[in-house]
This record gives C-alpha cells, structure tokens and sequence, in this order.
C-alpha cells in the first residue's frame, strides 16, 4: 500500500455537475477507469462493468469519489501516476437501473 500524497487533480480537474453544459443531466460523481466502460463500485471498491447488475456507482460529491479513487489507488497501485482513474460525471438510467457514462468510454491518451 502506498502513503503518498496525491495531487488535488490525481483523477482530474475539480469540477460542480450543476456548472456543466451536458446535453445529459449528470446526477453525480463517478470513477471511471480509463480505456474501459468500468467504474468503481461504492460498496466493493472493486472495478465494476457498467452493466454490471450490483453496480453502485455515483458518489454525491467530487471529494467522496476522489477519497474513493485515491484508496483504490494506494491499495492497487506501486506508482501512484499511474493509476488510470478519472472522475467523471454520470448520469442514471431509471428503466435499465444502472448508471450512464455521458461521455463514454473515456481514454488514457488524446
């Protein structure tokens, strides 16, 4: 386990889901690893599918999901730059009951 510091933007620049222009609502936080439709489950801290049926994914605050993502970190990786983790918004699907990436599968390189 590592006890490095992590930078305030280790997972991304902070952001408010109510000052962002989505063409989706976003109703709340997720942890994304990049390259892959995975998010972090809440109750787990394990990496989870999106589709995955006992997913639970949306943190209510950018700071809840950057402890979330920076335990996962310290836990699972020996550089902690290299992490792959973003936070992103998400969005709730309510008919197929599982979270949305509003802005899919994000990449680890433009």
């Amino acid at each position: 386990m590592i006890d490095a510091p992590l930078p305030a933007d280790a997972f991304g620049d902070r952001f408010v889901l109510a000052d962002l222009p989505l063409k989706r609502p976003a109703v709340g936080y997720a942890v994304q690893m990049l390259d892959t439709d995975k998010l972090l489950d809440r109750h787990s801290g394990d990496f989870l599918p999106i589709r995955a049926t006992p997913l639970d994914a949306l943190f209510d605050s950018f700071d809840a999901a950057y402890a979330a993502a920076a335990r996962w970190t310290r836990q699972h990786c020996p550089e902690p730059g290299e992490h792959r983790l973003a936070i992103v918004p998400a969005g709730y699907d309510d008919e197929m009951q599982r979270p949305v990436l509003i802005f899919g599968v994000l990449c680890g390189q433009p």
